[in-house]
C-alpha cells in the first residue's frame, strides 16, 4: 500500500509517499524550493496565507507525482502535519477570512498573560496543563478585540492542517490533540474549556467536530483528485501538528523517550504519562498522537512536553542572508568548524523571532555580546549561531528536568540544523545528552500516521524495522558546560534588565 504524507511547514511544503510493507521513502520533495518568507506588519506579528499554503500543496503533489517514481492513483490514504498553534479562520462559504496568525506571532501575549492571572494559575495548570499564552485561543481573541468586522464574519476556526484537509475534502474537522495546542482543551473534564471560552467570550460552535487523530477527516473531493492526479474518496487518515507527528515519525510514543528538531524553530519535546505542567508555563504540555482521555485512569494519558526555541533555523538563515550571502549552509558549517569552540568569546542569543515561551513569553530580541572587529571573521558569526541555538535549548531542557523530564537519548532526523556536525556536537555536549539519527522527516512521519489510521500499519510500526543511521555521543562535556554558563549569566543579565556587555 501507497500512503501520501504532507507536512506543512513555516519555509516550505514537504510531501512523500511510503510504502507500507518496507516502510521506506518511494518518492519526496519539497515546494519552494526557497523557504517562504513570514509576513510581519508588525513588530512581534508573524503571518502567512492560508490560500498559499494550499497552492503550495498542490504544486509539492504534482512535483511529486513528476518524479514517476510511483502511480499516483496506487495512494490509499493522506496523512497530513503542520506548523503548530496558527489560526485560521473561514467563513460559511469556506472563504479564508484573514490571514493566519502563525505559531510565533507575540501579539496576543498580554491577553494570554491577563487571562492567566484572572482564571487563576493554579486553574490554568491544572486544567489546561499551560498558561493561555499567545496560544491559538489568545489569537482568536485578538481578532474579537481588534478585527471585530472578521469576527462577527466567523463559521469555523481551525489550525493549519485543518484548512489544508479541508480544502481536500470539503470537511472540517478537529481533534483532542489539535484543541489542547490551541489551549481550548479542559484535561480534567476532558471536554472543551469553559473557563477559556468563557473568559474570552468566544462561541463555541466555531469548533469543528472532534475526531481522533488517526481517523477518517474525509475523503479527497473528485476536483481535487482530478487535479492531483489521485483516486477520488481516498481519506484523510491523520492530521497531527509537527511536533507530535515528528515524534511519531521516530517512534517516540511512550513516556520516557524524546525527540528534537531544529528546523525555523527548536524543539525538544518528550512523551510523560502524567497531566504535568510547568509553573510558569515555560515549557507546554499537549495531548500526544496517541493520548486517550484518562476518565479517572492515567494508564493512557500521553502528554508531548514541548521546549520551543523560536529562533533556531530563522537565525541561521538570518545570518546566512547578511554574511553568508551566496554561500550554501554547509560551506558556512565548513567556515564554523574552523573556529574555536566558543566562537573566541562572540555570544548569540536567538531570541529574534517573538515572545519566546522559555523566557516566560518575553521578547526579548536577538542580541549578540562581545564582538571584537579584529578577531571576529565570518565563521565565528557562523559558530556563535549554533552554538547560541544548542545553548538555549540547554536552557529550555533544565527547565524540563525540573519537571522531571530527563532524557537519556534523545532521537532526532538527520535535517534542517542536525546537519551540521557543529551544531550537533555543540547540543550533545551541552546537554550531555547521546543523539540517535534516523532518516525521515515530517512528510514522512505523516505517511505513518495515513497508516495508522487506514488500519494498514500499527502505532509503533518502526520498532523492529527501523536503527539509527548513527549515534553521537557527548564528549567535551565539561568545557561546552563553562562555555554555556558564560551564556547563561549574560542571558539572565539581560533578563534582569542589564544588558551591558
Amino acid at each position: 500500500m501507497l500512503l501520501l504524507g504532507i507536512d506543512l511547514g513555516t519555509s516550505s511544503v514537504k510531501v512523500s509517499v511510503i510504502n507500507t510493507d518496507t516502510l521506506r521513502t518511494v518518492a519526496t520533495t519539497q515546494y519552494p524550493e526557497t523557504e517562504n518568507e513570514i509576513i510581519a506588519l508588525h513588530s512581534g506579528w508573524a503571518e502567512q496565507s492560508p490560500d498559499l499554503w494550499w497552492e503550495q500543496v498542490q504544486l509539492a503533489v504534482l512535483k511529486l507525482n513528476a518524479l514517476q517514481k510511483y502511480n499516483p492513483s496506487d495512494i490509499s490514504a493522506i496523512g497530513i502535519a503542520y506548523q503548530m498553534h496558527g489560526l485560521v479562520v473561514i467563513d460559511k462559504s469556506e472563504t479564508v477570512l484573514r490571514n493566519s496568525i502563525i505559531w510565533c506571532d507575540s501579539r496576543a501575549v498580554e491577553l494570554g498573560n491577563k487571562a492567566f492571572e484572572v482564571i487563576g494559575k493554579e486553574r490554568c495548570l491544572t486544567h489546561l496543563l499551560n498558561s493561555p499564552g499567545n496560544f491559538t485561543a489568545s489569537k482568536l481573541a485578538w481578532v474579537k478585540q481588534n478585527e471585530p468586522d472578521v469576527y462577527e464574519k466567523i463559521d469555523k476556526i481551525m489550525l493549519p492542517g485543518d484548512f489544508i484537509a479541508m480544502k481536500m475534502t470539503g470537511q472540517t474537522t478537529t481533534s483532542i490533540a489539535a484543541l489542547s495546542e490551541g489551549i481550548f482543551w479542559d484535561f480534567k473534564k476532558n471536554e472543551l474549556s469553559d473557563d477559556v471560552f468563557d473568559y474570552f467570550q468566544l462561541n463555541k460552535s466555531f469548533i469543528p467536530p472532534v475526531k481522533k487523530v488517526f481517523s477518517e477527516h474525509g475523503c479527497l473531493k473528485a476536483s481535487v483528485a482530478e487535479s492531483l492526479s489521485l483516486k477520488k474518496g481516498i481519506p484523510v487518515t491523520y492530521k497531527a501538528g509537527d511536533q507530535p507527528n515528528n515524534a511519531l515519525s521516530l517512534n517516540v510514543m511512550q513516556p520516557g523517550e524524546f525527540t528534537a528538531t531544529a528546523g525555523t524553530s527548536g524543539v525538544i519535546y518528550g512523551v510523560s504519562d502524567q497531566l504535568t505542567s510547568d509553573r510558569e508555563s515555560r515549557v507546554n504540555s499537549f495531548a500526544h498522537v496517541n493520548h486517550v482521555p484518562s476518565h479517572g485512569a492515567t494508564n493512557d494519558i500521553r502528554l508531548g512536553v514541548l521546549l520551543c526555541v523560536n529562533g533556531a533555523g530563522i537565525l541561521n538563515r538570518w545570518v546566512k542572508n547578511i554574511a553568508g550571502h551566496s554561500m550554501s549552509y554547509t560551506q558556512m558549517t565548513e567556515l564554523a568548524r574552523t573556529v574555536n569552540a566558543g566562537s573566541d568569546g562572540l555570544m548569540i542569543f536567538p531570541f529574534g523571532n517573538g515572545a519566546e515561551r522559555i523566557l516566560s513569553n518575553r521578547i526579548l530580541g536577538g542580541s549578540m555580546n562581545a564582538i571584537d572587529f579584529n578577531t571576529h571573521s565570518q565563521g565565528h558569526l557562523f559558530r556563535a549561531a549554533q552554538e547560541g541555538v544548542a545553548f538555549a535549548l540547554r536552557y529550555g531542557l533544565d527547565i524540563m528536568k525540573e519537571n522531571g523530564m530527563t532524557p537519556k537519548v534523545i532521537r532526532a532526523a538527520k535535517a534542517n540544523m542536525f546537519l551540521s556536525d557543529v551544531f550537533t556536537q555543540c547540543f550533545v555536549n551541552t546537554t550531555n545528552v547521546p543523539i540517535e539519527f534516523y532518516d525521515g522527516d515530517g512528510s514522512f512521519g505523516a505517511a505513518i500516521g495515513a497508516g495508522i489510521g487506514r488500519g494498514a500499519l500499527m502505532a509503533n510500526p518502526q520498532t523492529s524495522k527501523r536503527r539509527p543511521l548513527s549515534v553521537i555521543e557527548p564528549g567535551q562535556t565539561a568545557q561546552y558546560n563553562t562555555l554555556y554558563q558564560k551564556w547563561k549569566e549574560i542571558l539572565e543579565r539581560n533578563l534582569a534588565g542589564n544588558h551591558k556587555s
